[in-house]
């Protein structure tokens, strides 16, 4: 890699950190009546960051975006920090490292629904260890949570973010290459299989499902 691609590399990748910082700030709201549990848009940025980067660099950012979380509006210390990265990371890099690996359409929906799988279940299992460490819940409270709050609340947040992430990816991969700040075309190129507007439709179906769900677990509807 050249100077000017490096270059080029850390500016996308800070941009996507301040990006991913800003929504997480304005974006973030309850899902569930425990208040701990809030959803929030930056693994829709982290997760754009890995489509076009790279899973390794999505990494790296969401360590920093996640730390400067933890400095600034986190209440949770370094545990929270830990939690934060583990969920990221979950759901961002296995869906990066996938649609690396298969750049199509299909590879984008298969590494979205890997990344909210591995992030479901990973956050269940240690909710159940460390939740009870910086709550002070006890660990049969916590367990006794895991189906009816954990498994909703880490479902709908993976899965709302997975639709956008279909939604979203191609207009702003297209808008920083005509800005020039994307020149690889193997890492930004439009997907070329077919359904893309059957997948874009599904995509839609997911989010609308997923803000029904939101509302009934907030007692809306």
């Amino acid at each position: 890699m050249n100077a000017s691609n490096k270059t080029r590399k850390l500016t996308l990748m800070a941009m996507f950190a301040a990006l991913a910082y800003i929504v997480m700030l304005v974006g973030r709201f309850p899902i569930s009546s425990v208040d701990f549990l809030k959803y929030d848009p930056k693994d829709l940025i982290l997760a754009i960051c890995g489509f076009i980067l790279g899973p390794l660099p999505a990494l790296a950012v969401t360590v920093v975006v996640s730390f400067i979380e933890m400095l600034s509006v986190s209440s949770t210390g370094f545990i929270g920090f830990f939690m934060n990265v583990l969920s990221s990371a979950a759901f961002v890099c296995p869906a990066a490292a996938i649609y690396k690996k298969r750049h199509t359409l299909r590879g984008a929906a298969a590494g979205l629904v890997t990344g909210v799988a591995l992030m479901t279940a990973l956050m269940l299992l240690w909710n159940y260890f460390i939740t009870p460490l910086y709550m002070g819940y006890p660990r049969e409270a916590v367990a006794a949570m895991l189906l009816p709050v954990f498994l909703p609340f880490n479902l709908i947040k993976s899965a709302l973010n997975a639709a956008l992430t279909m939604l979203v990816y191609k207009p702003v991969s297209r808008a920083l290459k005509r800005s020039g700040l994307v020149e690889d075309a193997a890492q930004t190129a439009a997907p070329q299989d077919g359904g893309r507007l059957g997948a874009m439709l599904i995509a839609a179906l997911v989010l609308v499902s997923c803000i029904v769900a939101v509302l009934v677990m907030r007692g809306v509807i």
